[in-house]
């Protein structure tokens, strides 16, 4: 892995028998968004990028609270004190995460603070009201009545006019007046609405530079125009979240109609946070408490900007000196071989795609083909994730309307997107394709595409597995794996999936997949003792795996048992990781790290070595959708896809693997006591960079004619290892 982390360490209150060989989950997820944050106070990449990073952490922060902490707080409100994994009850919990996210929303505010420094220097400037020229006034005033003012609703609070709602992520001002004429006091909310922008520009100086001012202070500027006769005596802001999780009836007859009702009960639900100026009058401060039934413990007091998500507003388009080159995703040469025929490149061999890297546009070519060519027959689709004008699902509207069976499995309980999915599914029934939603009590998260053929006498089937949603905009950031084959077998694996999910005939006898609820977890605990009985007969047991999450404690118990018989395991987790890496007697065999960078890590990749030690090419080889956690591997429908063909095995662990494992530049190291640090290895020409490896290397699956000598691979090739 090349981390060279110290030597094991004891902890005297860790072992196998102990709560506390497990990283407490929501800790681990915050540990997370301290290395996001991380990346907003990184000099090393571009000051637009860290600003971006900044607005991340706090969107981030945002979900986190309304998922996982409200419901943390209902376990706590009904008297639940069932503890976690790690032994800690809800409210131990609770307190623990709102110390941690305290400490976290301040160090946001001392890095926007930086930031603010750094882009006055770029010539990016935001101005305060006392920074505001004659000049500037009256163009705001413009823009005020013009843009601001007809969208505004201010509301008086007094027994005829009670609270208003305030929305999740709802942004408003508390304002004390006075009425000029007999000082009559008046309490007052002026709700900031979000289809006007957070950030204001001001007509470009001599130096041609952006100058920003905050929407709240345009609003404080011209408060006369709304409230006329009256004077500010003080103001503060506010922000709330609230519970975003949606509860279905497990009986509910009509599943699109119940999700409809349910996002309807999401806006109002109970509010798990409030961000409060510092600085609020005391009079405000309880109205507001008081009115939106909130505890202390759920109010941060803060002295800087509320609303961080918004600062994405500066990431100008005319400053691309401030953010990372453009990239263009290569198209595979294997496709340009057959003249972007896909089906043809497939049939030549399985061809694997690693994005961004490599275009998704593929993804995109593979259905639009079918649903033009006349020998395609029926293709079948999951959705999860996609975007609203989503050209895969144009495709399959395509293909319907060309009288082409078309089946969709949309997934409605995709979370925060489940509104989107709904509009989809009109649209395709509209479109005359067959649209199921799989099942009420797990969700479908394999990523699966079909294509049946008739070629000649016979139908082939065009099999896609992805590690990532088909969402062509995520899929520029987003690192994922998208493998095509027209194998038979993997074919039939898919078209019996396909059935469970929408007839609830379970798969039998798959010879290449394995799918959880079913067989996936217990086939990886399989395999993991395997490695186990190979290390304990003395062969080189070891062990590589790559996903966004490691959660379940199962799993996490075999890792530690097969570290205690000699097996060597690198694991690379983006985010939550509650194994407890590098502690004496426990785990002293395994290595965490978390690759945190210009793109989001997010495909799912495990590799057994079998008794040879890892790379080799007798190694068993999978990708798949699922994250090793509970909800992955016991409450959704996952694939775990075994690679067999010789290319796309060495391309992902000889290349895929080895430069996620030789990354310097983007990698934080576990410490035995669940807290990261950046990469501590010793630098001898440079950080490498797996990002940036992969945006300039071609890859050994799509080369085609092309050939591989010019595809570099950063462990010894296979050729030299014994048959």
């Amino acid at each position: 892995m090349n981390s060279h982390p110290s030597a094991p360490v004891e902890h005297s209150d860790v072992s196998m028998e102990s709560d506390a060989r497990f990283v407490n989950r929501e800790m681990s997820w915050l540990a997370f968004n301290w290395r996001v944050l991380g990346e907003a106070a990184n000099d090393e990449i571009p000051l637009l990028e860290r600003v971006r990073m900044l607005s991340i952490s706090n969107t981030n922060l945002d979900e986190f609270y309304t998922v996982r902490v409200a419901g943390l707080r209902e376990l706590y409100r009904g008297g639940i004190d069932a503890p976690s994994y790690d032994g800690l009850t809800p409210k131990q919990q609770l307190d623990l995460i709102d110390a941690d996210a305290s400490r976290l929303m301040e160090r946001q505010q001392e890095i926007w603070s930086d930031l603010i420094d750094e882009l006055a220097v770029a010539n990016i400037v935001i101005l305060e009201r006392e920074d505001l020229s004659k000049d500037d006034l009256s163009f705001l005033r413009d823009v005020f009545k013009s843009k601001i003012f007809p969208v505004l609703s201010p509301m008086a609070v007094d027994p005829a006019h009670p609270f208003p709602f305030i929305p999740s992520e709802g942004l408003a001002l508390a304002l004390n007046l006075s009425r000029k004429k007999d000082g009559r006091p008046l309490t007052a909310l002026l709700p900031i609405p979000n289809q006007v922008d957070r950030f204001i520009e001001l007509p470009r100086s001599d130096d041609n530079g952006h100058r920003m001012v905050l929407l709240e202070t345009v609003i404080l500027s011209f408060l006369g125009d709304l409230f006329p006769g009256y004077e500010l005596l003080g103001d503060c802001i506010f922000r709330v979240l609230r519970d975003s999780d949606l509860e279905i009836e497990d009986e509910a007859e009509d599943l699109v109609r119940e999700f409809e009702t349910a996002l309807k009960r999401r806006r109002r639900g109970h509010a798990v946070r409030l961000k409060l100026s510092a600085d609020a009058p005391s009079d405000l401060r309880r109205l507001i408490l008081r009115e939106l039934d909130v505890d202390e413990n759920e109010v941060f007091e803060l002295s800087g900007l509320l609303g961080m998500s918004d600062v994405s507003e500066l990431i100008v388009s005319d400053r691309p000196d401030l953010q990372w080159p453009q990239f263009k995703p290569r198209v595979p040469e294997r496709v340009q071989d057959y003249m972007g025929n896909i089906f043809a490149a497939i049939q030549q061999k399985d061809m694997l795609l690693h994005h961004p890297y490599e275009s998704f546009d593929i993804v995109v070519q593979f259905l639009q083909q079918a649903a033009r060519d006349p020998n395609v027959v029926a293709i079948k689709q999951t959705l999860y994730r996609t975007s609203n004008q989503s050209p895969i699902v144009e495709a399959l509207c395509e293909a319907a309307e060309n009288g082409k069976s078309v089946t969709a499995l949309v997934e409605l309980k995709a979370r925060f997107d489940e509104a989107a999915n709904i509009r989809q599914s009109r649209r395709l029934e509209r479109a005359g394709a067959h649209v199921v939603y799989g099942f009420i009590d797990l969700k479908t998260h394999a990523k699966i595409s079909t294509v049946v053929r008739r070629e000649g006498d016979s139908l082939a089937t065009y099999t896609h597995f992805g590690t990532g949603n088909y969402h062509p905009i995520t899929a520029n950031i987003y690192t994922d794996l998208s493998f095509f084959t027209c194998s038979k077998t993997l074919g039939r694996d898919a078209a019996k999936v396909f059935n469970y999910l929408s007839g609830y005939a379970r798969p039998e006898r798959l010879k290449k997949l394995s799918i959880s609820p079913d067989d996936l977890k217990s086939d990886l605990l399989e395999k993991i003792e395997q490695e186990s009985a190979h290390a304990r007969a003395g062969k080189k047991g070891a062990i590589w795996a790559k996903m966004n999450a490691l959660v379940d404690p199962e799993i996490i118990d075999a890792l530690y048992r097969a570290s205690n018989d000699g097996v060597q395991i690198d694991l690379v987790v983006r985010g939550i990781c509650c194994l407890r890496a590098n502690v004496k007697g426990l785990s002293e065999n395994i290595r965490v790290k978390s690759i945190v960078g210009r793109f989001l890590e997010h495909s799912r990749i495990v590799c057994f070595a079998n008794g040879n030690g890892l790379p080799h090419k007798k190694a068993s080889v999978y990708m798949s959708s699922a994250d090793w956690m509970g909800r992955n591997l016991h409450r959704r429908v996952e694939t775990l896809v075994s690679i067999t063909n010789k290319t796309v095995h060495a391309q992902i662990m000889s290349q895929i693997m080895a430069a996620n494992m030789a990354d310097v530049q983007n990698s934080w190291v576990m410490q035995s006591d669940g807290s990261y640090l950046r990469h501590n290895a010793p630098i001898k020409e440079g950080k490498f960079n797996c990002h940036r490896f992969f945006m300039e290397n071609p890859s050994l699956s799509g080369r085609g004619k092309a050939g591989v000598v010019d595809v570099p691979k950063l462990t010894h090739s296979y050729d030299d290892q014994d048959e």
